[in-house]
């Protein structure tokens, strides 16, 4: 068997049962090479994948490092990719684009991505399968182009996501049981992130109770992280599913979480945010419910409480709904779906700001790719680019920043944290 057939085979294997028939397995492979390259929400990634097809977008980012871009540009003005209309503005964003993701081309290996998922009995979902979420589609070019699963149970439909502060109060955990349980009452899919707290609480209840729940990681579907949390994301795994977009042998990162959070507020009909502090990633969660036009609620606590503050803004800014009863956001999941609601009227969800940053962070966004990437050893900026899916000259002016604010320092091996 000649290369091209094992890795067709392989690619046939990791679908599953029926998967390897419903979509072209050169695409699905192609998809698979793309995974590894992007970091997740890669929004050029996913315009080129979406108009030229994932094996010819490949081919032609490949050629555009040795040959040019030439050739891509003219495919993307050929197929009308939106800001093919300005040749100037298109040629800038393929080029910043050609740079962040140079640094990992030289490295596609999909055979071995493809036999680490095996080795923890991950299978691959791509478009077109019947285990693909519909749900994340709606996030455009931000959807990813591939997911991985560990799954003994397909969730249900509708699902709701409940998120929360990793350093909840026991009002919170009381708060979330109720609400998870009435979510696995009414045949819901409880979604959420398998952290710490309001999280790791959500998927207790739902697998006590017998439903079905998704937990969506921030990095490799082999990454179990928290390591508190191993043995519920394995009751999950057996219960549920688990969800990742990133490639097996990723490593969960401060940005990782953050672009993690659009696909929990995707699969979720609505989102409850539980408790939340004034940074709180649960924050991000809900801003991307909110851009999908998803219904968003907040759980009140008292207001001397600092779990709460978030939770409290997002009520006051418009931005959520008061949970009144547990039932609450139950109700706007069936409504959503089509389903009578258990004597409450169905409320919508506050307009999303157009202004609120990513997770109330302060942080330049590419400063906190770069702390990310680095371990505790030095690193050079070559290899950074690599973990962190920047461009080397994005990676030089991110650690530049850095230094300044006197969080890196340079060694005599390379970078380090402060």
């Amino acid at each position: 068997m000649n290369g091209a057939q094992d890795l067709l085979g392989t690619t046939a294997t990791a679908l599953g049962r029926g998967g390897g028939d419903a979509v072209d397995l050169v695409e699905a492979a192609a998809r698979v090479a793309w995974s590894t390259v992007v970091e997740p929400g890669d929004s050029v990634a996913g315009l080129l994948v979406q108009a030229l097809g994932a094996e010819r977008s490949f081919a032609l980012v490949r050629a555009a490092l040795d040959d040019g871009p030439e050739g891509l540009l003219d495919a993307c003005t050929d197929a009308a990719v939106p800001g093919a209309e300005s040749p100037a503005t298109l040629a800038g964003t393929v080029r910043v684009a050609l740079e962040r993701w140079g640094p990992r081309l030289g490295r596609v290996d999909v055979l071995a991505t493809l036999d680490a998922a095996r080795a923890v009995s991950a299978r691959l979902v791509v478009p077109g399968t019947a285990s693909w979420p519909g749900a994340v589609d709606d996030l455009g070019p931000h959807a990813p182009v591939v997911l991985w699963a560990r799954s003994g149970r397909r969730g249900r439909e509708p699902a709701l996501a409940v998120v929360g502060s990793r350093a909840n109060t026991v009002a919170g955990a009381e708060a979330t049981a109720e609400i998870a349980s009435a979510a696995a009452d009414a045949g819901c899919t409880v979604v959420s992130g398998g952290a710490y707290g309001i999280d790791a609480t959500a998927h207790r209840v739902a697998v006590a109770a017998g439903a079905p729940t998704v937990a969506v990681l921030a990095g490799g579907i082999d990454q179990l992280y928290p390591t508190g949390n191993v043995e519920l994301l394995r009751n999950v795994a057996r219960q549920g599913t688990l969800l990742a977009e990133s490639p097996p042998g990723t490593r969960p990162t401060r940005w990782r979480f953050l672009a993690r959070n659009r696909l929990i507020a995707a699969l979720g009909a609505a989102t409850v945010v539980v408790e939340a502090g004034a940074r709180s990633g649960a924050l991000n969660t809900a801003h991307h419910a909110a851009q999908l036009g998803r219904p968003v609620f907040a759980v009140p606590g008292a207001f001397s409480s600092s779990a709460s503050v978030g939770c409290h803004r997002l009520v006051a800014q418009g931005r959520a709904q008061i949970v009144v009863g547990p039932g609450d956001p139950v109700d706007a999941v069936l409504g959503a779906h089509g389903r009578s609601v258990r004597g409450r009227s169905t409320r919508h969800g506050g307009e999303p700001r157009s202004d609120e940053p990513l997770g109330g962070g302060r942080q330049d966004p590419e400063v906190v790719r770069v702390l990310d990437a680095l371990g505790r050893r030095a690193l050079g900026e070559q290899e950074i680019a690599v973990r962190s899916g920047m461009s080397t000259g994005a990676v030089v002016d991110a650690l530049a920043l850095a230094e300044l604010q006197g969080l890196v320092q340079h060694t005599v091996g390379g970078w380090a944290r402060s």
